[in-house]
């Protein structure tokens, strides 16, 4: 059904489906929540959030909120922002020591605040230098490299043929690519066309990434794309069993402690998204203190509530709650009426 093509350069993925890095979401509190619903004996990669390393090298990584981890994490592929060779080569060591397993390089982020350093999708407006800096972080590493990457600010498939062909030169191990350029931020379709256009262009594997929000979805990337995994962002925080929906059709048990089918249509999807945020609320609090657990719970929901009916009011509830002990109440109220998850929701904040 797919290709993990070799492997994902020895990270032992049998898995077709990882969660994307995300600032302020790919943290430890939902990597901790997906691993329950990931189907028993499936193996992937997981990110982290992103990680600046101008900044990397003098932190505490165990205190640091984007780099906290459980002691039995594995397969962790940290995420980096660079673009020059001391701040990099500190950076991977550093996180060699941590428990790394490979280092991802973005390449992909819209986002001024990158834009205005040359870091995420800047690096694209320079093929040359882009190859360089996956080389330099090569040089540095004995981890397997990877590089997650946009239609670049053109989108012409000429350039992005061209631009993987040097990443794949400069000894990059995989590709992650989501196929909307640099100024498309989350609007309009992700063109999974290009997707197959690099796909049949490297050697390296390649994960498409862009407008999976079904486990439908995940089969229809890589029959359409040939791609070898698929990485799914947002959707995952409305429908963590998104995970076991696709371990079923591939013939995975269950996930471990679970048993029967996963949470389907509407209702019971609903009824499983409340369940899933009283969960994180002690994640959370647990891992990050009141404070900052509380703004990280409401971003939280931010993200995930669109894919609800009455999604808005449940995020003026969090809005409203400011604190964990005051929201729980609310939330058992609010799910406690008969709610209805969509299927699918336009993705434009």
């Amino acid at each position: 059904m797919f290709n993990v093509r070799r492997d994902i350069s020895s990270q032992n993925v049998n898995f077709p489906v990882c969660l994307a890095p995300m600032v302020g979401l790919s943290h430890v509190s939902f990597r901790r929540l997906l691993r329950e619903y990931l189907p028993e004996g499936a193996k992937t990669i997981w990110p982290t959030e992103m990680l600046n390393s101008r900044r990397l090298p003098d932190e505490d990584l165990t205190k640091l909120p984007e780099s906290r981890r459980d002691s039995d994490e594995t397969s962790l592929v940290p995420q980096i922002l660079g673009n020059e060779e001391l701040p990099i080569s500190r950076s991977v060591r550093k996180l060699e020591a941590w428990g790394a397993t490979g280092i991802d390089i973005n390449m992909g982020c819209p986002v001024k605040k990158a834009l205005k350093h040359n870091f995420g999708v800047s690096l694209m407006g320079d093929a040359d230098y882009a190859s360089s800096v996956v080389a330099m972080t090569v040089k540095n590493t004995s981890l397997p490299v990877s590089v997650k990457l946009r239609a670049g600010f053109t989108g012409e498939p000429e350039f992005l043929k061209t631009f993987v062909k040097g990443i794949e030169s400069a000894g990059a191990s995989w590709i992650s690519f989501h196929p909307r350029k640099a100024d498309q931020m989350r609007r309009g379709r992700a063109d999974w066309s290009q997707i197959k256009i690099i796909r049949d262009h490297i050697r390296i594997p390649v994960i498409g990434n862009g407008d999976v929000q079904i486990a439908d979805d995940v089969f229809a990337m890589l029959k359409q794309t040939g791609c070898d995994m698929v990485m799914i962002g947002r959707a995952l925080t409305a429908k963590p069993w998104l995970l076991w929906q696709v371990g079923e059709k591939l013939g995975f048990a269950p996930p471990k402690g679970r048993q029967g089918l996963a949470p389907s249509g509407g209702i019971a999807e609903a009824n499983e998204y409340g369940k899933i945020l009283l969960r994180m609320t002690d994640f959370l609090e647990n891992d990050y203190g009141p404070e900052l657990g509380y703004k990280k719970f409401r971003f939280f929901v931010l993200n995930g509530s669109c894919w609800l009916d009455f999604g808005q009011q449940l995020y003026s509830l969090v809005a409203k709650a400011k604190v964990f002990s005051e929201v729980k109440p609310r939330l058992i109220d609010f799910f406690s009426h008969e709610l209805r998850m969509r299927e699918k929701t336009e993705l434009r904040f």
